[in-house]
């Protein structure tokens, strides 16, 4: 079997069956197990998969420019945000991640809402600033471009005087044994450190998310307070998800 010719079938199990064992794949093509796993750091360098011990998962298609995942999901993305922005309640101190997801739940935050969003992504405060009643706290620092989000020092050091009554957060992949994950060290710790001082993790996840993986994780999911996912999902999806303790919101 060419080289072309197994990798193709590597991808097509993953977006089969989500996952993929190098062991059991190797003797099902009564190859080397070395020759399944020199392909797979190959594909996973190309960005095509996450490999993880024993094998590999679907890599984040939400790994891509910021522009190009504008462009994609809208109509989900936008179902998932109302869905979340109910789940706001008056009073609150709300930390609102970056990501293209979080932008369009800034958009849904109802017009009569009064509560206070801190957020270290530009886009987010410039559209809030249009809300009439939602007080906006924005944090500064270095712009992370793939996220458009401030990072460095000087974000950490503001972040560290926030005590949010709910974090929303932004993640590549959500997957019900490695969590919630990203493609950046420094995002996955800033991420977590907001985490730890929210009283809830809120996500919302489009499809291409679930069962995905990149390579640094953030928290686990017994650390998420509510999952907000698409409705019609495949069946058996959310199984995982719900077996870990998560509430799930459907849109």
């Amino acid at each position: 079997m060419l080289t072309s010719e197994r990798k193709g079938l590597i991808l097509e199990t993953l977006r089969r069956d989500g996952r993929l064992v190098a062991k059991e794949f190797s003797r099902g093509l009564n190859l080397s197990e070395d020759t399944i796993r020199r392909d797979l750091r190959e594909l996973a360098g190309e960005g095509l998969l996450q490999r993880v011990h024993g094998g590999a998962l679907p890599a984040s298609p939400a790994t891509a420019d910021y522009g190009v995942r504008e462009r994609i999901g809208g109509d989900a993305k936008a179902a998932i945000a109302s869905v979340g922005a109910k789940l706001i309640r008056p009073g609150q101190i709300v930390f609102l991640d970056g990501g293209t997801t979080n932008l369009q739940f800034a958009r849904r935050l109802p017009a009569d809402l009064r509560a206070t969003v801190v957020t270290h992504s530009p886009s987010i405060a410039v559209e809030l600033a249009r809300h009439p009643t939602v007080e906006v706290e924005l944090i500064g620092g270095r712009l992370f471009k793939h996220s458009v989000v401030a990072m460095g020092a000087a974000c950490v050091e503001a972040l560290a005087r926030v005590r949010a009554d709910i974090f929303v957060m932004g993640a590549t992949g959500v997957h019900a044994e490695l969590g919630l994950t990203t493609g950046d060290a420094e995002e996955a710790a800033l991420k977590r450190m907001i985490a730890r001082q929210s009283a809830e993790t809120l996500v919302l996840a489009t499809r291409d998310k679930l069962g995905a993986a990149s390579p640094f994780g953030i928290i686990g999911l017994g650390d998420v307070g509510t999952l907000v996912v698409e409705s019609d999902l495949p069946a058996g999806t959310l199984d995982p998800f719900r077996a870990a303790g998560v509430e799930i919101a459907l849109a």
